[in-house]
């Protein structure tokens, strides 16, 4: 007779499925991204799969035990446009003439954004290993951009770079906004995510574009976006936030873009230039050395918290 498993080893064995699991739903979904505009124009696609995924969120809660009501409606509407409405609308219209893989390259310098805005926004200063990722995300995107000849800087790449952008100021706002007042993050995210959704159905409404076409292939992949990718998604990162330290949660934004390459490359034909590759591998170390840091950095508060 087997001897059962130990709590600590299904403790540890949780977090880890999670994590692979997000890491594959999150890297695939820029494949689902670039084929529905085939059927859809992208604030439409973009309004429909967050009003969709933000519904969900919010029927899902309950069930789960989570506080429903907020009084927070300003902070997460501007959340919402940040969060949302940016990254959500740019990463769409920039996979308009982009490439689903370079595209999500760039939306994921978002960690790097986030250190330049928290020095006057937080006053939290770029230390250590941080000039490194500062100064590789920089090299890296500059060999993505290509500002230099004719394949250069193109206007979906600095779409999606500007959808990075606005990722990274909601997570100033969240830091904010979590010190003032807790709250709840999967209603957080639910919450802000209707708002902003209702701001993209705005914006697909004003915009003069083709009517969405009802194929089965856009119901498909409408669908498998707004529950698995956008909906449980954020479940997953939300459940990883409370079990793991952030430094080790943060990892997680590695895997992502380099599961979308090597999925678009398999699935769309979307082949690299050499440039490509060599920003991409900049941008992934500035990643890790921001990983490392943080780690580093947790590990020394933990610590100081067992000394005392």
């Amino acid at each position: 007779m087997k001897a059962a498993r130990p709590p600590r080893a299904t403790a540890a064995l949780l977090p880890a499925l999670a994590f692979v699991l997000l890491c594959l739903v999150w890297g695939y979904s820029w494949v689902l991204l670039k084929i529905g505009l085939l059927d859809a124009a992208p604030f439409d696609f973009a309004a429909l799969r967050t009003l969709l995924a933000a519904c969900l969120m919010l029927l899902g809660l309950p069930l789960m035990g989570r506080p429903l009501a907020t009084h927070r409606w300003r902070e997460l509407f501007v959340l919402g446009l940040l969060n949302t409405v940016g990254p959500m609308g740019c990463s769409q219209w920039a996979l308009v003439e982009g490439a689903a893989n370079r595209t999500s390259i760039l939306m994921y310098t978002m960690p790097f954004w986030t250190l330049l805005l928290a020095r006057p926004l937080l006053g939290e200063r770029v230390r250590g290993l941080q000039w490194l990722a500062v100064a590789a995300a920089g090299g890296g995107l500059l060999c993505v951009l290509r500002p230099w000849g004719e394949g250069g800087t193109t206007a979906s790449s600095l779409v999606a770079m500007l959808g990075a952008v606005f990722w990274a100021g909601s997570v100033i706002m969240v830091k904010r906004m979590l010190a003032r007042e807790p709250m709840d993050l999967l209603a957080l995210t639910a919450w802000q995510m209707l708002l902003g959704a209702l701001v993209l159905g705005a914006i697909a409404l004003g915009v003069d574009a083709e009517p969405v076409s009802l194929t089965p292939r856009f119901v498909l992949v409408l669908g498998v976006t707004a529950i698995v990718s956008t909906g449980c998604g954020w479940a997953l990162w939300v459940y990883l936030l409370h079990v793991l330290p952030a430094g080790t949660a943060s990892l997680m934004t590695l895997m992502v873009p380099v599961i979308a390459v090597v999925a678009t490359s398999w699935q769309l034909g979307e082949r690299l230039a050499a440039t490509d590759v060599w920003g991409i591998t900049l941008i992934v170390a500035g990643l890790a050395a921001l990983a490392v840091q943080a780690l580093i950095a947790h590990r020394s508060v933990t610590g100081v918290a067992a000394a005392e």
